[in-house]
């Protein structure tokens, strides 16, 4: 969380030993096994054209590793690109 510092509005949770990542209220990925993993959306994908997709977990959807993890400038403009490519936060019944 450190490493995302210089983004407002990051924000975490613990789930089932692992973090859900999200910024502005949308899910941009989490840290699994000690990877940081983001959902390969266009934006995502052209930015590290060369990630590697991995699961987070068994049954999930693939996920892109971010190897660049200690590069705070390049984590913030990854998930401000990220963003808008984002689905909106489900309602809460």
């Amino acid at each position: 969380m450190e490493q995302l510092s210089e983004l407002h509005d990051v924000t975490y949770r613990a789930m089932m030993g692992e973090y859900i990542i999200y910024y502005r209220g949308k899910i941009v990925g989490g840290i699994y096994d000690d990877r940081l993993l983001v959902k390969p959306t266009k934006s995502a994908v052209a930015m590290m054209p060369n990630a590697d997709l991995e699961l987070p977990y068994e049954g999930a959807k693939e996920m892109l590793l971010v190897d660049d993890v200690d590069n705070k400038e390049f984590l913030r403009e990854l998930l401000e690109s990220m963003y808008e490519e984002l689905p909106a936060p489900k309602k809460k019944k």
